[in-house]
């Protein structure tokens, strides 16, 4: 059993790729409006929003425990509508040694909404941590809530 461990999770959302993607590429202090069951507020600690090598901490709730996760927004690809995200403190580093969060929008062949797809590259502490599956499916969850909103929004 190895200790270095990758899982993917899609959703379909019916918001453009680009809006998705300018959510948590230039606007991730938006979330908690968005999801407020889910994110309770993104904090900017250095940087400015929207730019790699921003820091910012996210509060949220997970497996029904409050917790913080200290990111850096390590690439944000415009073109692909791709954002990473590495985690270097908080409630995941007492678990993983290496943690990260890559997001990517992708618009439909059909033109008519996008697929998201999330991938968390990670490798734990020891063999005892389990794979962070609901953490996974916390922002699959997410997802749908800022989809929601956006086509609310868009809709208006």
């Amino acid at each position: 059993m190895s200790l270095l461990g990758k899982l993917e999770g899609d959703v379909e959302i019916k918001a453009p790729a680009g809006k998705f993607h300018d959510v948590l590429s230039c606007r991730p202090h938006h979330v908690n409006t968005m999801s407020p069951d889910k994110v309770h507020g993104v904090d900017l600690h250095e940087g400015d929003w929207g730019k790699e090598g921003t820091v910012i901490t996210w509060n949220y709730t997970h497996d029904g425990v409050k917790k913080t996760a200290k990111e850096i927004v390590e690439a944000i690809d415009d073109k692909n509508n791709s954002t990473t995200f590495k985690v270097i403190d908080g409630d995941l580093t007492k678990e993983y040694k290496d943690f990260r969060f890559i997001v990517k929008a992708t618009p439909k062949p059909n033109g008519e909404g996008s697929v998201v797809r999330w991938t968390i590259v990670y490798e734990k502490l020891n063999r005892q941590i389990p794979d962070p599956t609901t953490l996974l499916q916390l922002i699959l969850d997410c997802s749908k809530d800022i989809d929601a909103h956006l086509t609310q929004t868009q809709a208006q």
